[in-house]
């Protein structure tokens, strides 16, 4: 189901993943407000282009799997398909703005977006470190399943 406000079924999954204890209306609000900071910092670029950008650009196209050869465990390199991809982005997002102190949930998230969509800040830089461990185990990637 797409969300109520912007009719956009990425952002109602965002939601979800945003919302604690089954508070769906706190995580709305704070999404909500963290795009209507993006819409006044921003001037009147579109926050859903801004959101959309921050999930591509935190969206992992490799990740490492550990896997168990003959008693000694490998860190295999594996391709990365569309549903995980886009739900790893939406972890890493929503860490990175919780990790964040002393601001509301909406100011940091929209921090957050602001800096993924210029590949920047730390959801991106998370997505850097999986890429650069896969490319430096890539020599076991003949051991994937």
């Amino acid at each position: 189901m797409p969300d109520p406000k912007y009719n956009n079924t990425l952002v109602a999954k965002f939601i979800n993943h945003l919302m604690k204890g089954g508070k769906k209306s706190v995580a709305q609000k704070a999404l909500y407000g963290a795009f209507d900071i993006l819409k006044k910092t921003t001037g009147d670029k579109d926050p859903l282009e801004i959101f959309d950008q921050a999930i591509k650009n935190a969206s992992p196209l490799v990740e490492v799997k550990s896997r168990r050869i003959g008693g000694a465990h490998y860190q295999v390199p594996r391709e990365v398909r569309g549903e995980r991809r886009l739900t790893l982005a939406m972890r890493w997002l929503i860490q990175a703005a919780r990790a964040k102190k002393g601001k509301p949930i909406a100011q940091k998230l929209a921090g957050e977006l602001m800096d993924a969509s210029k590949n920047t800040g730390v959801a991106v830089k998370k997505k850097q470190d999986v890429h650069r461990m896969a490319d430096a185990n890539k020599a076991f990637a003949h051991f994937g399943w």
